[in-house]
Parts: C-alpha cells; structure tokens; sequence
C-alpha cells in the first residue's frame, strides 16, 4: 500500500511539471517581455502605450464615457483648464494687485502735490443752484453702493485665500466667501439696471464736443491756476460716464454668461468670460477709484453734488460755467437758485 501511494504521487508530480509550459504559453504569446524590456517583436509595450501628451496632440481634449444627461462631464482633462488655472493663480493677482495699489499710490502722490483744489470765493458765494435732482441721485448711489460690493466681494475671489483666510481661518471664510458669492449675484441685477438708467439719464448731456478737447489741453484745473470751460460735465466727468456704460455693459454681459452657465458656449468660453470678467472688474475698479477721489478728498464742494444735489454758485461757475449760464438763461430770474440773499460783495 505504501509503495501504491508513493508511485501516484510520483506520477501527479510528473504530470504536472510536464503540463506547466503548456499552461503558461498563452500568457507568453500575449505579452512575451525579455529582460531589455522589449518583446521578440521589437517593441516596447510601456513605450508605445496611448499617455496624456499623445491625446493632447490627437485632440484638444480627453473624452470619456457617461451615462448621466450631461454630456459635458465626459471631458475629463482640456489643455485650456490648465491655462486658465495659470492665469486665475498666478497673473491674475499680481495684475489686480499692481493695478489697484499703484493707483491709490499715485492719487496719494497726487494729493501731496497738489493738495486739494479748492474754489476762490466770488460775490455768489452762498447761493445755491440745483445741480442734481432727486431721481438722479438715487440712481447714481444705487449703481455706486451695488459697484463697492461687487467689487470687494469681486477681490475676495482672487485675493481672499491668500489674504483673509489665513487671518480668521477656513471656516470664517468659507461662510464669509458663501455670503459674497450671494451678494455678488443678487446686486448685480440692480447695478445692471441702475447703469440703464444713469445711460437715459446722461446720454445727451455726455456727448464729446470741441469744449472738452480744450478742457483736457487745459489740463482740466488740475494742473496750474484757473478752471477752463465746461458744460455740465466736463471732458474727465464725460470719460467717467463712458467707462461706466462700457465697463457695465461688458461686465454685465459677461457676467450673465456666469449666471446661467453653458447657455450659449462651452467649457472654454465660459473660462473666456472669466477672464474677461476679472480683467474689466480690475480696470473698473482702478478708474472708480479716482472718481471717488476727486468727489471726496481731491475737490472741495464736489461731493454736494451728489450729496445735497446742490453746489454753491460760486463753485458751479468755477467748473461748470457755460452750463450756469443756461440754466440761468432758462427764465430770467433763475428759479434753480436757492438761498435768501446773495454774499455780500467784497
């Protein structure tokens, strides 16, 4: 008995050491790899096998399979993501950054050597002339307190995790960047719509004419002694007027495209728009950042015009004479005028 066992043990073993080559031919065939890492056809398997930069030079993006209705997310990797991801974190800060900073550095340069510009007093002064009514006032502060949140909570998407987040942290930001986004989104609608109506309001009276041109020659009263003529906007206010339409009409367009995404482009238009978007919002910012300027710290009497709705006469014909002389003109006693009695004469 003992020499059966051994024998068909013997036997088991031989068989199986005879069938092994037989069973691992296949395998070979498939994939046959010598020690120099290529196959007796003279390839190289791991070579020759489909990587990321022969898909980026046979398309111009890699496209899987879904079976979900949006069709947009079999788009696994595009080359233009990986632009619009260097400009979103490495241009676009520093441009923001130079654009903004190196403006309120030359205004502050501009103020001490300068100082304020003030307005020489006159027999008039005292009496007031309407200079902006109600309706205009309300769409302009509108527009203008719709614009600051835009534009912080605008700046919170470039430079809100490399400066905010690090000082309250990852959840005070997360909430506070959930806000801005709410806030961005809602207010553009009345910022839209105030820019609509500060374009009816304006149009006429903004026209460049030949008065501006010797405006800007003159140097706008800015540089050196005296105010050249101007109407009721003058050619600096004209240019304030133009950039606002055109920069609220390119950013409210742009920003509609955000708003309802994929409606009238793909993946890379929508990174166009953003690109465009955040560029405009930038210069937006840089240019408001003067008018503010020159309607607060850089021009006496400037801000009740927009703060009362009245000037002082006297400042009115400073800046804005051949617009005083028509609405003077309008009757002969000038109801626009208000005040009890005018300043004595020196």
């Amino acid at each position: 008995m003992r020499r059966a066992v051994t024998l068909f043990s013997t036997l088991v073993l031989a068989t199986t050491l005879l069938a092994a080559p037989g069973a691992f031919a296949p395998a070979q065939a498939q994939n046959p790899q010598q020690q120099d890492g290529m196959n007796p056809m003279g390839t190289k398997p791991t070579a020759d096998s489909v990587n990321e930069e022969f898909l980026f030079k046979q398309a111009d993006k890699i496209t899987g399979r879904v079976s979900i209705p949006d069709r947009k997310s079999a788009n696994l990797i595009q080359p233009q993501g990986r632009e619009y991801r260097a400009f979103r974190e490495s241009w676009l800060p520093w441009i923001g950054g130079l654009g903004i900073l190196g403006m309120i550095a030359a205004l502050g340069a501009f103020f001490m050597w300068r100082g304020r510009i003030l307005t020489d007093d006159t027999q008039e002064s005292g009496r007031k002339i309407l200079r902006f009514n109600a309706f205009e006032r309300f769409a302009h502060w509108m527009t203008a307190t719709c614009f600051i949140i835009l534009s912080l909570s605008g700046l919170n998407y470039i430079f809100g995790k490399r400066l905010i987040m690090p000082l309250i942290g990852p959840d005070a930001f997360g909430a506070l960047a959930q806000w801005a986004k709410y806030s961005h989104v809602y207010l553009a609608w009345p910022f839209m719509l105030g820019v609509v109506i500060m374009v009816g309001l304006w149009l006429k009276d903004n026209i460049p004419n030949r008065i501006d041109w010797a405006w800007i020659k003159a140097g706008g009263g800015f540089l050196g002694k005296g105010h050249p003529h101007a109407e009721r906007f003058n050619a600096g206010q004209k240019g304030v007027f133009w950039m606002v339409a055109g920069f609220g009409a390119a950013m409210g367009v742009t920003g509609l495209m955000m708003l309802f995404p994929f409606t009238l482009v793909d993946i890379n238009g929508m990174q166009v728009m953003q690109v465009i978007h955040s560029l405009i919002g930038i210069a937006f910012i840089v240019g408001i950042l003067a008018h503010i300027y020159i309607g607060t710290l850089g021009m006496k009497g400037a801000y009740d015009a927009m703060g009362s709705g009245e000037v002082d006469l006297a400042w009115a014909r400073a800046h804005h004479d051949l617009w005083v002389e028509k609405e003077q003109a309008k009757t002969a006693s000038g109801p626009q005028l208000t005040g009890r009695h005018p300043a004595p004469a020196e």
